[in-house]
């Protein structure tokens, strides 16, 4: 019988907590995501993640770390090769990526790509360079909206972008052509992890904004994962949030898209009130999008403490044989020069209310030690090809 009938994951998307023996080969010296949030705000109201360790991982400036926390605290490294949304996903669910995706930063995409881009769709591409989603919308957008051309862009992850508004280019329209994106960009040469759909709103500068309908078309895992093995073994896999997108539906049983990182929150404690048996697997994602990349380390900690309220119902709702584990899946320190993603140790949390240890955990050397918990509890074999010893025996 699993030693927990429900488990629930919740990555807080880009949450890193410190530097790497490995960061600066990829191009981040002195990153700490949590960290550096903390020294650069005066408050920091996160009594929920205090309780069960988070301040025990590195030294924040307005919180002490508790001598007995509610649950099992450490820090996870990333074995494969990148610090993007899909390698740490992945490999969280036991897949190692040993070559990394390919990136256009630099000079963007190809003009064979654009072209064939461009034929296909019937749209002539402005943009085609790395920038922020904001700061491209603000750059092009009336443009698009004049002409019908369409905004591609990329950043230093490996994605092709696309943005569309959604009175003038039509949703439908701008899905057709991310499909048609996620072909091209299948070519070896070409092929980046995610083609992602960014519609907007707005009509004049000042007034662009993105919205909830974003749609991610990733590539399908290079495996089989934790998630197949759930499934194949007739156990729930519920995802929350672009879950979904990044494994491409792959081991998925039910699926909620979300609206905001708060709204996924919601969705995760209202599943804690429904019957279920076996994985909640929930992404935050606006920490990421709306904080991190926008090098916004304010808006980040007021996220983080939207996040521990509902944290604090979460754990007041789950039952006595759920388990909860937070993660991240990479860095982002909204501190730190550019961008772009940092590589970075993230946390790993576990609580349940059956528990009677606390403590600090051994650092882990990846990611994969969730799923290999996750399978190890439910009684289901490791796919073939996947990584991660399970560390269930220490949560007691």
């Amino acid at each position: 019988m699993p030693k927990y009938n429900r488990v629930f994951v919740i990555v807080v998307d880009s949450l890193g907590a410190g530097q790497m023996h490995d960061s600066e080969n990829f191009g981040d010296v002195g990153v700490n995501t949590l960290g550096h949030i903390s020294e650069s705000v005066d408050t920091f109201e996160i009594p929920n993640l205090r309780r069960i360790g988070l301040a025990n991982l590195c030294s924040l400036k307005q919180v002490e770390p508790v001598e007995r926390p509610l649950g099992y605290y450490t820090k996870m490294n990333e074995r494969s090769l990148g610090k993007d949304t899909m390698t740490g996903h992945w490999e969280i669910m036991g897949l190692e990526t040993k070559k990394p995706f390919n990136t256009f930063s630099e000079h963007g995409f190809p003009l064979e790509l654009i072209k064939e881009l461009e034929e296909r769709t019937g749209h002539k591409v402005i943009g085609n360079k790395s920038a922020s989603g904001t700061e491209i919308l603000e750059e092009l957008a009336e443009e698009e909206i004049a002409t019908g051309h369409m905004i591609v862009y990329t950043s230093a992850d490996s994605v092709l972008q696309i943005c569309g508004n959604e009175e003038t280019f039509d949703l439908q329209e701008l899905y057709r052509c991310c499909e048609i994106a996620r072909d091209i960009t299948m070519k070896d040469e070409w092929k980046v992890g995610r083609v992602i759909a960014r519609p907007y709103v707005g009509k004049k500068r000042g007034e662009f904004k993105r919205t909830s309908n974003r749609h991610d078309y990733a590539l399908k895992p290079n495996g089989k994962t934790v998630l197949d093995a759930l499934k194949e073994n007739g156990f729930d896999v519920i995802s929350i949030g672009k879950i979904k997108d990044i494994f491409d539906g792959e081991g998925i049983t039910k699926a909620l898209k979300s609206k905001s990182s708060v709204h996924g929150m919601e969705q995760t404690i209202e599943m804690a009130r429904e019957d279920f048996y076996g994985l909640c697997f929930v992404n935050l994602v606006d920490f990421d999008a709306l904080w991190g990349h926008r090098r916004d380390p304010q808006g980040y900690a007021q996220e983080i403490e939207r996040f521990d309220k509902n944290l604090g119902i979460l754990m007041d709702t789950m039952q006595e044989d759920d388990l909860l584990l937070i993660t991240a899946d990479h860095g982002n320190d909204p501190t730190y020069t550019g961008t772009d993603h940092t590589r970075e140790k993230v946390p790993f949390l576990a609580y349940s209310k059956c528990m009677t240890g606390n403590g600090p955990l051994p650092e882990t050397d990846t990611f994969a030690v969730v799923g290999a918990t996750i399978a190890d509890n439910f009684g289901v074999r490791m796919p073939e090809n996947t990584i991660g010893t399970s560390i269930l025996g220490l949560l007691n």
